[in-house]
C-alpha cells in the first residue's frame, strides 16, 4: 500500500507543541507519513521564545531538493521561514510544484507575542511565496502585516481582507478569526468562486500553543490523502472543516496533558491515547 506523504518546512519547537514537532504529530494522527525540512532551531517553551538560530537559506534549499529528488510528496505545509532569503529559496524550489498543493501558514508572531520573522521577510512572502501558495492561512495580525493595514476588529472585516490577500496570488485564503474573541471562533475561506464562513464554539483554555501550526498541517495532511486518491484540483472547504474538527478536539483535551506552565499544547493524539 502506498502511503500519503506530507512535507512540513518549518522551525523546531523543543517543547513539542508547535512547529515541526506539532506538524509531524498532526500528520501521524491523520494517517499521513510526515517528512520535514528545518528552517530554524528555537529556544522556547510554553511561556515564550528566548532565541532563534536560523538554518542558512542555501542549506534549507539543499534539504528540499534532496528530499524531493527521492520522495514523492503529496502536499506541503510551510510554517516559520524566518528570513527573506529562506522565503525566496523555498519559493524557488516549489515553483514547479514538486511537493503537491502548498498550504502556507505565514508564521510571524508566536502565541506568546514573540516575533518569529524578520521585517524584510514579510515583503518576500508577498512577492515570492504567495504566488506559489495554494492555500494561505493567516491569522488576523498576520493578514494585517501582509496587507499593511490595521488588523480586523470584527468578523465582517475578515472577508474583505481575505479577498485582498487573494489578489496577491495564492489560490485560496483561510483568514482565521481566533483573535477577535466572542462565543464562536470564526474563520473565512475565500476562493476565486466563493466566500465561506466556518464556525466552532470557542474553547475556554490556555492550551493554545501551536494551534495555527496544527490547523495548517491538518489541512495539508487531508490534502495529501486527497491527492494520493485523486490528482485533480483541491476543493478546500471540506478539508478546512475536517481540519477544524480535528483541532477542536485537540483544543478540548489539551489541558489533560499538563505540559508546561504557560500556553500549553493542544492534544494531537486525543483520539488515540
Amino acid at each position: 500500500m502506498t502511503a500519503a506523504v506530507a512535507l512540513t518546512v518549518a522551525g523546531s519547537d523543543p517543547s513539542g507543541g508547535a512547529g515541526i514537532q506539532a506538524d509531524l504529530k498532526t500528520f501521524s494522527a491523520l494517517g499521513v507519513y510526515g517528512t520535514a525540512v528545518l528552517t530554524a532551531l528555537t529556544a522556547q517553551n510554553t511561556r515564550g521564545v528566548t532565541g532563534v538560530h536560523p538554518v542558512p537559506a542555501e542549506f534549507v534549499g539543499e534539504q528540499l531538493r534532496t528530499l524531493l529528488a527521492d520522495v514523492t510528496v503529496h502536499a506541503t505545509k510551510l510554517g516559520m521561514l524566518g528570513s527573506a532569503a529562506v522565503v525566496r529559496e523555498v519559493a524557488a524550489v516549489l515553483a514547479d510544484r514538486p511537493g503537491g498543493p502548498v498550504v502556507c501558514d505565514p508564521v510571524m508572531v508566536a502565541t506568546s507575542g514573540d516575533r518569529l520573522i524578520a521585517e524584510d521577510a514579510v515583503d518576500a512572502v508577498r512577492t515570492a511565496l504567495l504566488p506559489v501558495t495554494d492555500l494561505l492561512t493567516p491569522n488576523v495580525p498576520e493578514a494585517a502585516a501582509l496587507l499593511d493595514v490595521a488588523p480586523a476588529t470584527s468578523v465582517e472585516e475578515l472577508a474583505p481582507q481575505a479577498t485582498a490577500l487573494l489578489a496577491l496570488g495564492p489560490g485560496a485564503v483561510l483568514l482565521k478569526g481566533g483573535h477577535l474573541g466572542g462565543a464562536e471562533s470564526v474563520d473565512v475561506l475565500v476562493t476565486a468562486g466563493e466566500v465561506v464562513e466556518t464556525r466552532r464554539p470557542r474553547v475556554d483554555t490556555t492550551s493554545t500553543h501551536g494551534t495555527g501550526c496544527t490547523l495548517s498541517s491538518a489541512i495539508a495532511a487531508l490534502a495529501a490523502r486527497l491527492r494520493l486518491a485523486s490528482p485533480g484540483p483541491v476543493e478546500w472547504a471540506p478539508l478546512v472543516e475536517g481540519a477544524r474538527d480535528y483541532l477542536q478536539a485537540a483544543l478540548l483535551e489539551g489541558p489533560s496533558l499538563g505540559v508546561g506552565s504557560g500556553h500549553g499544547p493542544v492534544h494531537h493524539f486525543t483520539g488515540w491515547w
